[in-house]
């Protein structure tokens, strides 16, 4: 009997990343809730970027230089809310808010 091939990890998750969006959308609000660590949230969007297209196709539909994504979603990055906001929708999802749990 052939074993069917298998595929890593992070294989597994930008396949996820791209083609489940309720995934995606699972994946962003986890990093968003690492208080610790802001670039936890940039580096995951990134990841999404990539697996949605790659960062030139997002920054094209966001309306952002390729360069200026790339500095923006990087571990050192410091993004400007609007471009948060054009990336998620270029993405296929969308920024909320939603009240903290007391406790």
């Amino acid at each position: 009997m052939k074993r069917k091939a298998s595929i890593s990890h992070d294989e597994a998750t930008v396949r996820e990343l791209r083609d489940n969006p309720e995934f995606a959308a699972e994946y962003l609000r986890a990093a968003l809730e690492d208080d610790d660590e802001p670039s936890v949230l940039l580096i995951a969007l990134r990841r999404i970027a990539e697996a949605r297209g790659g960062i030139a196709k997002v920054a094209k539909a966001a309306g952002i230089e390729r360069e200026s994504l790339y500095r923006a979603l990087s571990a050192r990055g410091n993004p400007r809310l609007s471009t948060l906001v054009a990336v998620t929708k270029a993405v296929g999802l969308k920024l909320t808010v939603e009240a903290a749990q007391q406790g």
